[in-house]
């Protein structure tokens, strides 16, 4: 009987121990996307240079696909221009060191001085780098 109950208290304190990392793993990945979302409002190069990898594939819902030199100047020149960012509907699935993120973007743009809104579905893929989550790639679809 004692047996069963160390064994039973190992494996409670086991799966405690793993939804708390899990927790915290979707935390950060929660405040990257802010981040993200805060640097495609008001574009900072430093900013945005540490939370993108080098190899960073952008997609938008035309098609057009973006490095991270060419999202990285659309923002800071003004071309694509984020006046709000609204977010919902958002879930994150972490494996290992991969998080994707699913939301519905709505927003108010600006671009090339054109107001707009737009609503789109946007998949991140963010990876788990020394310094934290880096975006790895973004997709987006118009929702129709």
């Amino acid at each position: 009987m004692t047996k069963k109950l160390l064994i039973l208290s190992c494996l409670l304190i086991s799966m405690h121990f793993c939804f708390a990392q899990k927790t915290n793993a979707e935390k950060e990945v929660n405040d990257s996307v802010s981040k993200l979302i805060s640097l495609m409002i008001n574009p900072d190069s430093l900013g945005l240079d540490k939370l993108l990898l080098n190899n960073l594939s952008y997609g938008h819902s035309s098609g057009k696909v973006q490095t991270k030199q060419e999202f990285m100047h659309s923002l800071l020149s003004g071309e694509s221009d984020f006046l709000d960012i609204n977010l919902t509907d958002q879930s994150v699935i972490i494996q290992n060191k991969t998080a994707l993120v699913r939301h519905t973007l709505n927003a108010k743009t600006n671009d090339k001085n054109v107001p707009g809104n737009v609503k789109l579905y946007i998949l991140l893929i963010w990876s788990k780098e020394k310094s934290g989550w880096k975006l790895l790639g973004r997709q987006a679809i118009k929702v129709l």
